[in-house]
């Protein structure tokens, strides 16, 4: 096989295996092979295994950017985000010192700050400078190894500001190298112009938001904010049931600050996916393991907001539920862009092993979004996004200096820089 690209004597490569979520016991096995090689053809993995065995399977091509790691990198899957809010116009900083000085997201939130806060914003503000503000997110986010990312409208809340956001999310997606997934959040919160009728605003994301994004093709998923004051069971399981007939698969925002019946709700929908489940109990836990659902939980957002607890990451684990965990990059509580930083707080705060921490943010976040059978492996076939990491994997885990050498989307590296190309005879030595 012909490749243009090549990474010799890797330090390791490390890698969960497959296209289907690692759950339960599997969740922890990680593949490692020491002195590792990848070779790649046109943003494809062709070849991934030990650094011996390379030149037996894989041809350079006169071309090919051949970098040779000097057992002093480890080669991993770029991360994939699977939850975030980065698209929105706006700075709520100024609630972070409400918040330390005692006032919960809650009181924030009725006194006019919170969502409504960036919806306001959003509103006010062009598509191209909600563009060019969430390109700037993105760009830490790369920084920090994300490959792949899902976005989500939901701060526009208004049929023609949910579509500017969706079409600024479309028109980012086409000129920056993270792969970006559509969501459309219609359901984040209901507006103040509506809380009188909350009902209209329902009837307004079924009858005409659902058909509009889809007619245009805008988004992939649909969520909902099912919580307490927000959405209740009932309106979500409406919204997520009329997305699924336009052709949104579901996914749901479910107990994140109180037991909300959210999770109920996504294994009665099918959703793929149920998010932060930080009261998630023993009942919804079996309710997303008999339904397949994937638990993508985000410990940053509880460690921001102060919430007190985080998920049971180990009750949905031993569950068997496929556990994934990404960044809720939003204006509020998803202060960082970093799944390094998510991976610390799942290991450190929800008793998640490193090896457990590592699927969730690779395979089984890029399952959580479809996305399973072409990111999040080193498998063959699948898109060469990788992150070349300083020394060990586990250097992931040390917040403050990163480890990160170079981010690489498929097949080119599009941060960082990696050790000088050597030629064939640096291959074989």
């Amino acid at each position: 096989m012909n490749a243009d690209l090549i990474l010799v004597h890797a330090r390791q490569l490390l890698t969960a295996s497959g296209t289907g979520p690692a759950r339960g016991a599997s969740q922890s096995q990680m593949s490692v092979i020491s002195d590792g090689a990848l070779a790649a053809h046109d943003g494809r993995l062709i070849y991934a295994g030990s650094s011996e065995l390379l030149l037996s399977t894989v041809t350079p091509l006169h071309h090919a950017r051949i970098y040779d790691l000097g057992n002093a990198f480890t080669v991993m899957p770029g991360f994939v985000d699977a939850h975030t809010h980065a698209a929105y116009a706006g700075d709520r900083r100024a609630e972070l010192r409400r918040r330390l000085g005692g006032e919960s997201y809650a009181q924030i939130a009725a006194s006019g700050g919170g969502i409504v806060a960036t919806v306001a914003a959003t509103r006010r503000a062009s598509q191209a400078e909600i563009v060019e503000e969430t390109r700037t997110r993105l760009d830490e986010m790369l920084a920090c190894g994300t490959t792949t990312c899902e976005i989500k409208s939901g701060y526009g809340l208004t049929v023609d500001d949910e579509l500017k956001l969706l079409r600024a999310i479309h028109a980012i997606a086409g000129s920056h190298p993270v792969s970006i997934v559509p969501t459309f959040m219609g359901a984040h919160e209901v507006p103040p112009e509506y809380r009188s009728d909350r009902s209209r605003y329902v009837d307004l994301v079924v009858e005409t938001m659902i058909p509009a994004v889809a007619g245009e093709r805008l988004a992939e998923w649909c969520d909902v904010f099912c919580e307490n004051g927000v959405f209740t069971p009932e309106e979500s399981r409406r919204i997520l049931l009329a997305g699924s007939a336009a052709g949104l698969k579901p996914r749901i925002h479910a107990d994140e600050l109180g037991s909300s019946g959210g999770s109920r709700v996504a294994a009665a929908v099918g959703a793929h996916s149920a998010d932060h489940l930080v009261h998630a109990g023993p009942d919804d836990i079996d309710a997303l393991a008999t339904a397949g659902v994937t638990a993508t939980l985000l410990p940053t957002a509880a460690f921001y907001l102060k919430l007190g607890r985080l998920a049971p990451a180990r009750q949905l684990i031993e569950a068997g539920v496929p556990v994934a965990i990404a960044t809720d990059v939003n204006p509020g509580g998803g202060l960082s862009p970093s799944m390094p930083f998510a991976m610390a707080l799942a290991c450190f705060g929800m008793d998640m092993t490193f090896e457990e921490a590592f699927a969730a943010a690779t395979l089984n976040g890029a399952w959580s979004l479809g996305l399973a059978d072409t990111v999040g492996t080193l498998d063959t076939g699948k898109l060469a996004d990788l992150v070349v990491i300083e020394g060990d994997a586990v250097n992931l885990l040390r917040v403050g200096p990163s480890c990160i050498q170079a981010v690489i989307k498929r097949g080119a590296i599009v941060h960082g820089t990696l050790p000088q190309a050597r030629d064939r005879e640096g291959i074989e030595r």
